[in-house]
């Protein structure tokens, strides 16, 4: 909007707080459809674990790194509204760093 009203490419670039190529294509692109699409990360379902949950997985972990999988989602299971899988708990501690050793 700001390139319509007939700011410059890097005052508009300044205030939207990106790069002016990115002004400069993204105005080529409303220009010609007339329509912006959102590019943005984030689609998809929520995590059922997030980052609250994964503190608390891993306050779990630290008290008994012997335990398996099934019995960490147990301990998470047992005090939340949401129950999640073993196969959850197992992709959120390999996200967190958590591997299994020999």
């Amino acid at each position: 909007m700001a390139r319509r009203l007939g700011q410059s490419i890097s005052k508009t670039a300044a205030l939207v707080g990106c790069s002016q190529s990115a002004v400069v294509s993204i105005y080529q692109k409303c220009s010609k459809e007339r329509a912006v699409v959102n590019q943005r990360q984030g689609h998809g379902r929520p995590r059922l674990i997030d980052a609250c949950g994964e503190r608390k997985l891993a306050r779990v972990v630290q008290s008994n790194r012997r335990a398996t999988v099934a019995q960490f989602a147990q301990e998470v299971n047992a005090g939340s509204d949401r129950k999640v899988s073993k196969y959850t708990v197992h992709h959120s501690l390999l996200r967190m760093g958590l591997h299994k050793h020999r």
